[in-house]
């Protein structure tokens, strides 16, 4: 699933820096393939992430992933030449990664109202008390 597109990384970064970081033939156009293999790289971490909470793929790209998804892509797209900005954003987005797998954040419900799925239920077993107000009243 595909959880940005050249469409989000142009309106968020503009189309100069799309440019610039993916005409890697300087025809001035971008490169299409280029980007959309960072793009992809960017959907591959998050569903990493996301395999931890949520059944894949998605119903629905929730907004909340989609600066993420531009901002992993686009410290790909930079490669080791990614400026302090790009980075903090980058990391930014782990971070936020992070929360949801391990439950602190939640994804949103789709438009139809419908909640991702979660990907792992838990069952709970519990022993009757031992230690009781009557087992313990000769203490």
């Amino acid at each position: 699933m595909a959880y940005a597109t050249e469409a989000n990384m142009i309106e968020r970064f503009g189309q100069t820096e799309v440019l610039e970081l993916t005409d890697r033939d300087k025809d001035s156009e971008v490169d299409s393939a280029v980007l959309d293999g960072a793009l992809s790289d960017a959907d591959a971490l998050i569903d990493g992430y996301l395999a931890a909470r949520y059944t894949l793929p998605l119903a629905s790209v929730p907004s909340l992933l989609i600066g993420p998804a531009c901002d992993i892509a686009r410290f790909k797209l930079w490669d080791d030449r990614a400026p302090d900005e790009v980075r903090k954003r980058y990391d930014d987005a782990l971070a936020l990664l992070k929360l949801i797998s391990n439950g602190t954040v939640v994804l949103p419900p789709d438009a139809q109202g419908e909640k991702p799925a979660a990907s792992a239920s838990m069952d709970f077993y519990c022993q009757t008390r031992v230690f009781t107000e009557e087992t313990l009243a000769d203490f």
